[in-house]
């Protein structure tokens, strides 16, 4: 393997690291799920990345995996916040302005 491959991939696995640091350390579950998310989407491609430096032949397969973690990563984390603010979850400390309020009302519920 290339030296930029061992970069890549280390580089990656500080990502990891970072974003389980913020994991643990963000104090509501919104920050911890963009903490997490961003990390978890970087540390993936500089990973993935620094395989296609190893094994160059991957490359058109290891593109199509970061496309769909790309498309895929952001969506599932909205979806898993929306779900926690329709169900009561608070942010940590007292919001000024909460934008949401009245777009999810109690009219949608059933």
């Amino acid at each position: 393997m290339s030296v930029l491959s061992y970069i890549l991939i280390i580089a990656g696995g500080i990502f990891y690291a970072t974003g389980g640091l913020g994991l643990l350390r963000m104090p509501s579950l919104y920050t911890r799920a963009q903490a997490g998310t961003k990390a978890t989407t970087l540390g993936t491609m500089l990973t993935l990345a620094g395989v296609i430096a190893a094994r160059p032949e991957w490359t058109l397969k290891i593109l199509l995996i970061m496309f769909f973690i790309v498309a895929t990563n952001p969506v599932g984390s909205s979806t898993l916040i929306r779900s926690a603010y329709r169900s009561g979850v608070k942010p940590y400390g007292q919001p000024e302005v909460d934008d949401l309020s009245g777009f999810y009302g109690k009219e949608e519920e059933q």
